[in-house]
């Protein structure tokens, strides 16, 4: 494959909500943010494989890192990853040996390659965003590396939840927001102090989204994103969250972290509008994780996220209403703007 195999299948293979966000940008941004995304999802399946030990997960992702950063170095072998990538069968199938996942792992030369192929400017802003990233991956691994479903570990304050939050999706903001200025509209009037604060919140509400709706899945692997400090304060314990039985006494803190996730999309659906309306790509392509998340908040405010056998998300069909309402409402402003009250609804 070439390396424009390597962004359009490989991206469709790992992630077709994201796949569907890159086919909307303009092709002058298209190549570099789809292959930070790859190189981020390479270190992110290192950080996550957890049949491979925490102390060799930390030594292949620094070793990744480095090489991301410019660093020289031979040819990384991630085959052990490969055989214990999660959820997968086992080795030797021929399924297993095509899983997207195990190919990005396979073909993280290419991605590399790719990398250093990129303008100067757009190597350099690719590095800078997979320097935070792999940040905040190491520090992931590092504070639970003891976690288990019989020992969770819990973030200790809200401070601890921002800086994780900005560390591996708010920069994502940040990096987004200074490409498209770099290639899109140099010389726009924007308010770039705006977009860049604005663009920080809109990745961090994502983020956020994720952490409220994948609780029951992290507390089981021992982890737990929301501080025990708030917990405590409602007299709970993070193991306490493993019982569904549990959610009406924890229900009123968990609708706090959902107002704030609302209001972190309220601010990235600001951003979407403060960008040029001749945008309309990068607007749709920001538009629609928007209201995906708001429609998965207003879900996940009537129902029981510590119910772990009931996962709360949007189906295919719905983001496929959605991506028709976005398309049909840009040329009518006034429905333009009442598309994320809507999604509240």
């Amino acid at each position: 494959m070439t390396a424009p195999d390597l962004l359009n299948d490989m991206l469709k293979d790992v992630s077709r909500s994201f796949y569907l966000t890159l086919r909307v940008l303009p092709g002058s941004i298209r190549r570099p943010i789809g292959l930070a995304y790859l190189l981020a999802r390479t270190t992110d399946t290192i950080a996550d494989t957890e049949l491979v030990p925490v102390e060799d997960r930390l030594v292949a992702l620094e070793a990744l890192r480095d090489r991301i950063l410019g660093g020289p170095g031979a040819t990384l072998d991630f085959s052990r990853f490969e055989v214990a990538v999660p959820g997968q069968p086992s080795a030797g199938s021929g399924r297993a040996s095509q899983d997207p996942e195990r190919v990005l792992l396979r073909r993280n030369d290419e991605a590399l390659r790719a990398l250093d192929e990129l303008t100067p400017l757009d190597r350099q802003l690719v590095r800078d965003v997979l320097a935070t990233i792999t940040s905040g991956q190491v520090l992931d691994l590092r504070r639970f590396a003891t976690a288990s479903a019989d020992r969770i570990v819990a973030l200790s304050s809200d401070a601890e939840l921002e800086d994780y939050t900005y560390r591996v999706a708010g920069c994502v903001g940040e990096f987004w927001t200074r490409m498209c200025r770099a290639h899109l509209f140099p010389d726009g009037p924007v308010d770039d102090t705006f977009l860049r604060r604005n663009g920080v919140r809109f990745g961090q509400g994502l983020q956020l989204v994720n952490i409220l709706r994948d609780l029951p899945r992290d507390l089981r692997q021992g982890r737990c994103y929301l501080p025990a400090e708030r917990l405590a304060q409602g007299g709970l314990s993070p193991a306490q969250l493993l019982d569904p039985a549990a959610i009406e006494g924890f229900r009123p803190l968990y609708l706090e972290y959902v107002t704030h996730a609302e209001g972190l999309l309220a601010d990235g659906w600001a951003y979407t509008n403060a960008l040029p309306r001749k945008q309309a790509r990068v607007r749709l392509a920001c538009a629609l994780p928007i209201l995906i998340g708001v429609k998965t908040l207003r879900r996940l405010r009537d129902g029981n996220v510590l119910d772990a056998s009931r996962r709360i998300k949007i189906s295919r069909a719905e983001v496929r209403r959605l991506m028709l309402a976005l398309v049909w409402c840009y040329p009518r402003p006034r429905a333009w703007e009442g598309l994320f009250a809507r999604a509240q609804n």
